[in-house]
């Protein structure tokens, strides 16, 4: 009943709608409309009724992500940017609607819902040549040429899978997670992400950030989107794409930054600073950690771990770089240090630790199990503020506080501390203007900071005092 009042309400303005929201520059050809009045689904008759009402995308205008991607990282100009991307048509739609839950998108795909503009000729009765406009359906993966136009129906906002999108409600998790938040701009959001928040939802995980990710959003169905990791248990800056071309250009930034650090490049347009507490003492203050990591399988056969691994006949193996310096040298044999990815491996930092530094991080039970054996929690001294020894219970089966050093078993001692980026919502804004000439080389550099958390805050303290 919605759709058909929405359909009422529609009738007078044409069969093809402007999309309203986000996407700019969606006008549409009002000549058009009495031929797409006539335009049958796949015949090409006229359709009784005139129940079918189209929304108009724009035309397809390729962006190819990771040409703009290699222009921010090297401070170049985009000459290359146009053009080059084979983009599909759910993609497009996916840029065009950012609004749409993915679900939705999907099913209107399955249904045959959306058609692409087919324009014929065809001899009138004065032999005159005219282009008509059919719609054909246009399945998921076909590939789009530039100048390609999609239709979807006017009523998927009516949908039952839109209002399911509209789902979170619950005030405490939004204004926990929206606590969060460091920076927010019209292309990324950057959080604090707490240790013990899957980063991705699996097999047993219910609250994960990619699938609370809408609640960053007010008024929108549209979520941010991942565009790197973090381990589970690890915490510190995360960065969100909030559109679908932020998200492609920063996904694109993460591989370029790998690329250019193997190739003995010299950039430094993404840099990421983390720092963790280990068990002993690195042989030399700071240094390059070189060791390629494979993955291998534990007894059980189903779990699986990375470790060191090189050799002519190892297969699946990638090559990692890590930087470190020592922050401070403690008592007991612990060390705080810092550590500079420059390639962006799962697990890499805490392999690269354990295996070719022989310090395993505090926490890491998968990769410094054995370590831990013999772990024994250190005093806590009387002057240590009363905040950092007090737990809470958070949304999501979160904890604050307990895991430092002074617990029988403590948290990971791994934080993302800082993150630079360049400022992506100005690359986006120069990528959608009709400036012919985009130079990235004057973009300004954004530092995101994150505070450590409690456990690693108590954990510094406690340090500091032993033995005193």
């Amino acid at each position: 009943m919605a759709a058909l009042l929405l359909l009422r309400r529609l009738a007078a303005g044409g069969a093809v709608t402007r999309l309203q929201q986000p996407y700019a520059g969606l006008a549409t050809a009002a000549a058009r409309q009495d031929a797409l009045d006539a335009t049958g689904e796949e015949s090409g008759r006229p359709d009784k009724g005139n129940k079918n009402r189209w929304m108009e995308l724009p035309p397809f205008a390729p962006v190819d992500a990771a040409a703009a991607a290699r222009a921010i990282f090297r401070g170049q100009g985009g000459d290359e940017i146009e053009g080059n991307s084979n983009s599909t048509a759910i993609r497009w739609v996916r840029r065009c609607c950012p609004h749409l839950p993915a679900s939705l998108v999907q099913k209107l795909f399955r249904l045959r819902k959306v058609k692409k503009n087919a324009v014929t000729a065809e001899t009138s009765s004065t032999d005159a040549s005219a282009e008509q406009f059919r719609l054909r359906r246009v399945s998921a993966k076909d590939h789009l040429v530039p100048g390609d136009t999609l239709f979807l129906p006017v009523n998927i906002q009516e949908s039952p899978v839109a209002e399911k999108a509209r789902k979170f409600d619950n005030r405490n998790e939004i204004d926990f997670l929206r606590s969060l938040e460091i920076y927010k701009d019209k292309a990324i959001i950057v959080v604090n992400k707490p240790p013990g928040m899957p980063v991705q939802g699996g097999v047993g995980i219910k609250n994960s950030i990619d699938v609370l990710a809408p609640m960053f959003e007010e008024n929108s169905s549209d979520a941010p989107r991942l565009v790197h990791r973090l381990d589970r248990d690890c915490s510190g800056v995360l960065v969100l794409g909030r559109t679908q071309l932020s998200a492609s250009i920063l996904h694109a930034i993460f591989r370029e930054k790998t690329a250019d650090a193997l190739a003995d490049g010299t950039q430094q347009v993404l840099q990421r600073k983390y720092v963790a507490l280990v068990m002993g003492t690195p042989r030399h203050p700071k240094g390059l950690l070189s060791a390629p990591l494979a993955k291998v399988l534990l007894q059980d056969g189903k779990s699986e771990r990375l470790t060191v691994r090189a050799g002519p006949n190892t297969t699946s193996v990638q090559d990692a770089l890590t930087e470190y310096r020592v922050i401070e040298s403690c008592p007991r044999g612990f060390t705080w240090l810092e550590l500079f990815p420059l390639t962006g491996r799962k697990h890499q930092l805490r392999v690269h630790c354990a295996e070719v530094l022989g310090t395993p991080i505090v926490g890491d039970y998968k990769y410094g199990r054995q370590a831990h054996q013999d772990w024994t929690p250190l005093p806590v001294p009387q002057t240590v503020d009363e905040e950092l020894l007090r737990k809470q219970r958070l949304p999501f089966g979160l904890v604050l506080g307990g895991g430092s050093v002074a617990e029988e078993q403590p948290q990971l001692h791994l934080h993302c501390k800082q993150m630079m980026l360049p400022d992506i919502s100005a690359a986006v804004q120069g990528l959608q203007s009709e400036d012919a000439e985009r130079d990235f080389s004057g973009l300004e550099k954004l530092s995101f900071v994150a505070p450590l958390p409690l456990h690693m805050r108590l954990s510094w303290e406690v340090l500091k005092s032993v033995d005193k």
